[in-house]
């Protein structure tokens, strides 16, 4: 979905596909038939943007062989679906039956997370629509916290110099502009995007931006107004922004606030859980950690990273952060200028929900889906943008 934001710009909106499991290329080309085109048949549009996510072997399916990647581009266009933003975070084994801390190996210390990056920005390339000269994709937030020291760090960093240094060939050589977000996440070197503004100027480069997702800036108990200023102080530029909403609990001493927090502890994601305190934040990996005992104190309220649908808060006492997405929408798109032209609503957790609201069907969840790609939407033209045909 595109819109014209009030300075002329063209802001684009996508839904991720990481929320459908996909580890080939023939799965990705099943994903377009059974559930994007869907989706934007729901919507009534003639054309729909799609967040692809592409594990290891289909990257490398398409960026070893020219045929499949024209062909993957033609199935877009004939499903009436475009791409502009990559989801590069998991590197494969997404939808396996547990996933937890899986999903940060490859880190920026590993080779492999540079060559499949690289890959992805070629993919993207071939993939932009004609009147498109720019993409985005967002990946890892440096490593997770652990098992990470001052040498991993340098190599991390080198990493990204050479990054940047690919994306500028890549445009020499194919006249598009792809960029590349570190993306904070709750337990990650880069946590916050606090975090992201040292390591991001010391590789000093203008295609390694921030994805700032709305799930973790709420999870982290960021303010919107505060940390996107301090992005623009810093000239962090941001490559893209993921519409997500994080799990509120606004009294977690009371048993039934507890016993509905139980409902979503789920075996196959981390659900990293944190608390604001007068001595700075607490938090845990996991809710169950959090849920049990005196892991964390109780008298505020706590935030857990679990990504609800953006049109369906939880029921009473538990409920979403929808207003942290709002707020950060309004300072990302809502000014004189977008401080990003790529939005993404990223819920991937739909099959994780408690049973009973969880989709039965797939026409259940192209429903779900799609209610949620209206609710933003409705947020971007309540901003002043216009949706465009």
């Amino acid at each position: 979905m595109r819109f014209r934001h009030p300075d002329g710009s063209t802001v684009h909106l996508a839904y991720c596909t990481n929320v459908h499991p996909a580890e080939t290329l023939d799965g990705v080309l099943a994903q377009l038939r059974d559930h994007c085109e869907p989706v934007r048949r729901r919507l009534g549009r003639d054309r729909l943007g799609i967040g692809l996510w592409l594990a290891k072997d289909a990257a490398h399916a398409l960026v070893s062989d020219p045929s499949a990647l024209r062909g993957l581009r033609t199935e877009l266009d004939r499903r009436g679906l475009e791409v502009v933003t990559l989801n590069g975070f998991p590197y494969e084994g997404f939808g396996a039956e547990e996933v937890k801390y899986r999903v940060y190996k490859p880190d920026w210390a590993d080779p492999e997370r540079l060559e499949h990056t690289t890959s992805l920005a070629r993919v993207l390339a071939g993939l932009l629509p004609d009147d498109v000269s720019q993409g985005s994709i967002s990946t890892l937030p440096l490593a997770w916290r652990t098992h990470y020291d001052d040498r991993r760090a340098e190599t991390a960093r080198t990493a990204l110099v050479s990054l940047a240094e690919r994306l500028d060939a890549l445009q020499e050589l194919t006249g598009r502009d792809i960029r590349v977000g570190l993306e904070p996440e709750p337990g990650c070197i880069v946590e916050t995007t606090a975090d992201a503004i040292a390591p991001l100027t010391a590789v000093g480069h203008d295609r390694i931006g921030i994805c700032v997702d709305t799930c973790h800036l709420a999870t982290s108990f960021e303010d919107p107004h505060t940390a996107l200023d301090a992005l623009t102080e810093a000239r962090v530029p941001v490559v893209k922004s993921q519409l997500s909403a994080a799990l509120h609990a606004e009294h977690p001493h009371l048993p039934d606030v507890r016993e509905a927090l139980a409902a979503f502890d789920e075996p196959r994601f981390l659900h990293q859980t944190r608390i604001a305190t007068a001595a700075g934040l607490r938090g845990t990996d996991d809710l169950g950690e959090a849920l049990k005992g005196d892991a964390l104190p109780d008298a505020s309220p706590w935030r857990a990273h679990f990504h609800v649908p953006l049109h369906a808060a939880p029921v009473a006492p538990l409920t979403s952060t929808l207003p942290v997405l709002k707020a950060a929408l309004t300072q990302l798109v809502g000014g004189p200028h977008p401080l990003t032209r790529h939005l993404e609503v990223e819920t991937y957790t739909w099959q994780a929900l408690p049973a009973e609201l969880r989709p039965r069907a797939r026409s259940q969840l192209a429903d779900g889906i799609a209610a949620e790609l209206t609710l933003a939407r409705d947020l971007l033209t309540d901003l002043g943008l216009k949706e465009l045909p």
